[in-house]
């Protein structure tokens, strides 16, 4: 989620959320140079970032957090919001990959049923959260952020939790970051990815599972639950 710093393998015009999902299918997915660059580019990194589901780690300070219920945690309420967020400019972050026609295509996922987002709420304020892309049982992760501190953290545990409740068998971080290794994160070359790819999108989540309200100590307890990963 989020890695400044990237080789495209391709540039592309702006295409449809058919042609969008059909990238992330194929292990590739979309950026942009800025926020105010019109062009689209297609990335396949040499190695990804992914975030082992049996191997989540969860700092022992953050659990406590999440446990504690500092933010009120709902899904798919306020996606736009938390896109727009996410593009937005940042102290450290002052421009980010998000531009228009990226904006666009995720909006129109998102009304289809194929982007998610997490949020984080504090006194009716977003001060947090996080979105991705689902095919299948694999979830493509694309960006967080936070105006709180632990909001983006305790959304990736609630979203970790969601994924393994609901059946979901592939994170997908795109890049691997200092912030994200402190889950669990693990580079994989693209080649494994690819073999893995088509295991993940075979399953058949719960979404319902997704949606519903979790307790912090609940989401702490299914993200950390063990599972069986196999491909």
């Amino acid at each position: 989620m989020d890695e400044p710093g990237f080789s495209a393998s391709g540039a592309s015009d702006v295409f449809g959320p058919e042609a969008l999902l059909a990238c992330y299918a194929r292990g590739v997915f979309p950026m942009a140079e800025a926020h105010d660059d019109p062009r689209v580019f297609l990335v396949e990194p040499d190695q990804r970032g992914l975030i082992p589901l049996d191997r989540f780690h969860i700092p022992s300070r953050l659990r406590r957090t999440v446990r504690g219920e500092p933010f009120e945690v709902r899904v798919n309420t306020a996606f736009v919001a938390v896109l727009d967020a996410c593009a937005a400019s940042a102290p450290g972050r002052e421009d980010t990959w998000i531009n228009a026609p990226i904006r666009r295509l995720y909006v129109e996922l998102h009304q289809r049923g194929f982007a998610h987002s997490i949020e984080c709420w504090r006194d009716e304020a977003l001060v947090g959260g996080l979105y991705g892309v689902t095919l299948g049982g694999a979830f493509f992760g694309e960006s967080m952020f936070s105006r709180a501190t632990d909001a983006s953290k305790v959304a990736l545990v609630h979203l970790v939790a969601r994924l393994k409740k609901g059946g979901w068998r592939l994170l997908d971080t795109q890049f691997l970051t200092e912030h994200l290794g402190q889950f669990g994160a693990v580079e994989t070359p693209q080649e494994a990815y690819l073999r893995m790819l088509p295991w993940a999108m075979q399953a058949a989540p719960d979404m319902d599972a997704f949606t519903a309200p979790l307790s912090g100590a609940e989401a702490v307890a299914y993200a950390l639950q063990p599972t069986t990963q196999a491909s």
